[in-house]
């Protein structure tokens, strides 16, 4: 309709439905191509990068430790939010068109996998306070076992918290949008205050905490190096501690960028529910929440030795050949790795 000479065009997801359809947000052609291209890259960066660490740890036996089996984890949670950007594609221009099942199963992987994410972060922090805090035990109270054990149960965990969360959407597909060609869900009251504190107060709390007693350790360690008030009887720990110390600065750049992308998101969510509200500001959360999965393996390039070797033979399918997996992809890298 035209209204003081402006013409207002309303253009709907369906428009053979008329009121019934959602409506479709328009953007210019250049900006609609430059948001496919920039989505599509790092969806596909992502994806790819996780897939190449996955392989990695996965293929190569020298590299079954039990913190490599928590990157694993965590490279498998941010493999899974890559495909979760790939249907944020289908999402751009606010037109779902892939069905209700399709749209029930992008949100519950949204949840599971974020939620594994952070479980497995808050994995990583306690192997690098046992690791630096009590050297001495680190071998017999973390197994390749326990933790796969501790991956298992995070990862069930999610699943079934996230299923029961999201069990009126699982069983009513659709039934909570507004419109068609919307992708809404629901979720009880008491959902939001649980998942609050499930996913961001508890295990942010927890990093906090862990990761604050392994820099104090490391501190003092320094101080103690540095002063040569070493013994003799304790050169042996102390060499122990600087492995693990290297191990917990990088994983330490991880848990900070985790901590800093995953924060703005809760507190914009927080104010959402306490009636403030900006799309803008949701949008731009949410984008930097994803965008983390893209920078964990980057981080791996950057300060892991044995990642880009890794990569090197993935890339060239050296692992193709009979008995690579055998291969000692730390050797001359044992100074740089954990």
């Amino acid at each position: 309709w035209r209204s003081n000479n402006i013409l207002l065009v309303v253009l709907l997801c369906y428009p053979h439905l008329g009121n019934s359809s959602c409506r479709r947000i328009m953007y210019s052609h250049s900006v609609s191509v430059l948001l496919h291209i920039i989505l599509s890259s790092i969806s596909v960066l992502t994806v790819t990068l996780n897939l190449l660490v996955i392989i990695s740890i996965s293929h190569f036996k020298k590299l079954h430790t039990p913190t490599n089996f928590l990157l694993l984890s965590l490279a498998v949670s941010d493999f899974f939010v890559g495909v979760v950007k790939i249907f944020l594609i289908f999402l751009i221009d606010g037109c779902w068109f892939l069905g209700a099942d399709w749209c029930v199963f992008y949100i519950a992987l949204s949840f599971v996998s974020t939620a594994a994410s952070i479980g497995t972060v808050v994995l990583i922090s306690v192997d690098r306070y046992v690791a630096v805090c009590d050297p001495m035990h680190y071998q017999t109270k973390v197994t390749a076992n326990r933790a796969k054990i501790c991956i298992v149960l995070c990862w069930l965990c999610s699943t079934i918290f996230h299923t029961v969360m999201l069990k009126d959407n699982i069983e009513h597909p659709g039934g909570f949008d507004s419109c068609a060609g919307g992708c809404t869900f629901y979720l009880p009251p008491f959902a939001g205050v649980v998942d609050l504190l499930c996913s961001f107060i508890i295990p942010i709390s927890v990093i906090v905490i862990l990761y604050v007693r392994v820099f104090m350790v490391a501190v003092s360690q320094a101080r103690a190096m540095r002063s040569h008030v070493a013994v003799v009887t304790l050169q042996n720990s102390l060499k122990v501690n600087r492995s693990e110390l290297k191990a917990a600065r990088v994983l330490g750049v991880v848990v900070v960028v985790f901590v800093l992308c995953l924060t703005p998101l809760y507190l914009v969510l927080l104010t959402i529910g306490l009636g403030v509200e900006s799309a803008s500001s949701y949008i731009f959360v949410v984008g930097l929440f994803f965008f983390n999965s893209l920078l964990n393996p980057v981080i791996y390039a950057f300060m892991y030795p044995w990642f880009r070797k890794c990569v090197k033979c993935v890339l060239s399918l050296q692992i193709l050949k009979s008995g690579s997996s055998e291969a000692n992809i730390l050797e001359h890298l044992l100074k740089c790795c954990f």
